[in-house]
């Protein structure tokens, strides 16, 4: 019997999981156990996503919480670890780009455990933020790498990683694809035409000038929004003072389980973001998205006009509020088509020597 280890913790890291369980669950001869670090303790940001996606409860809850990049990271590493040891995997599976996704592999290495990474070769160059420094490391680390996009197998090749390359597509595009039906016709908007925020990067939440210019945009723009406020955007907003922006033009309401955030989405005008996963899925249903950063690891949104990328600066951001409009259409093509999940169990039974 094999066993497969998937390390996730944190509200991107499960939505993959859903996908690849799964496909996992298919093979009678392999045993899969899912840690979960605890990097995401909120319910709406963590329990929440393992009921929508009728998700059996982890084998192992680390309940890590949060601190500082090293003191989170630290833990998760010294946790995970101990796990690893008890379980002895065969391989160990890790998500994204968060900090549980870098202890994850870290832990397994050290032991000389192969790690396969979804997700893996996206960049954006912006070596600041803690997501590219994780994704770096980890596909540096990992023995397998599987990738969603064909610009992120060239990112890898550029760098000549040591790991084996596959062409997987994008778990993201699996899900989108199976819940899209389930979206509902259009509903009746709230408060008229909206727009939809989602703002959570430490560049941006932790700066006080950035969340201003984004607040403000926000604020003076003439539009409605609605803002499911990440937990530590809210803690942010009220350590700098700055709720004299949140007017009645925005709706502040708790974080959403991913398909009611995918009616929400469905049914608004535009949405206004800083998150990758965001990215993709306003691209995937043709939404103009306006991104709150200066690079994208997702090319392919903005190069097929459907995403532009406005960074914090305030008369950028109203403008894209008020004018930005789609160019192109979604290809989906790009991002695999809608069979990753399948694709990365294929490969999985062909590195643990064709389970069944």
């Amino acid at each position: 019997m094999s066993i497969i280890a998937s390390v996730v913790g944190a509200r991107p890291n499960f939505i993959k999981l859903k996908v690849v369980y799964d496909e996992l669950n298919k093979l009678k001869s392999l045993t899969h156990v899912v840690i979960h670090t605890g990097q995401h303790y909120d319910y709406e940001m963590s329990s929440i996503f393992f009921k929508e996606f009728d998700l059996p409860e982890p084998d192992y809850f680390l309940n890590v919480g949060s601190g500082s990049h090293g003191f989170q990271t630290g833990e998760m590493l010294k946790r995970v670890e101990e796990v690893l040891m008890r379980e002895s995997p065969n391989l160990v599976l890790v998500y994204g780009d968060t900090n549980t996704t870098l202890a994850g592999a870290l832990a397994a290495v050290k032991l000389r455990m192969p790690v396969a990474h979804v997700e893996a070769g996206l960049r954006s160059g912006e070596m600041y933020m803690s997501e590219e420094i994780n994704r770096v490391i980890v596909d540096h680390v990992s023995e397998f790498l599987f990738v969603p996009t064909p610009s992120s197998r060239k990112n890898l090749e550029r760098e000549s990683v040591r790991g084996r390359i596959v062409f997987t597509g994008d778990v993201m595009l699996d899900l989108y694809l199976r819940f899209k039906d389930k979206l509902g016709s259009r509903a009746k908007r709230i408060r008229g035409d909206y727009m939809i925020v989602t703002l959570h990067r430490a560049e941006n939440v932790d700066n006080y000038h950035r969340l201003e210019a984004i607040l403000k945009a926000l604020s003076e723009s003439g539009h409605d929004f609605i803002f499911p406020m990440h937990p530590r955007t809210k803690r942010r907003i009220r350590e700098f003072g700055l709720e004299r922006y949140l007017g009645d033009n925005i709706q502040v309401i708790k974080p959403l389980s991913y398909l009611c955030f995918l009616k929400l989405l469905k049914n608004s005008a535009k949405v206004i973001t800083d998150s990758g996963g965001v990215q993709k899925e306003a691209y995937f249903m043709g939404k103009p998205c306006i991104t709150l950063r200066e690079r994208t690891e997702w090319y392919e949104t903005v190069e097929d006009g459907l995403n532009v990328l406005v960074g914090c600066d305030k008369d950028k951001i109203v403008d894209a509020i008020n004018k930005f409009l789609p160019k192109g259409k979604p290809n989906l093509d790009k991002f695999g088509g809608g069979i990753a999940g399948k694709n990365i169990r294929l490969a999985i039974q062909q590195i643990l020597g064709n389970i069944k």
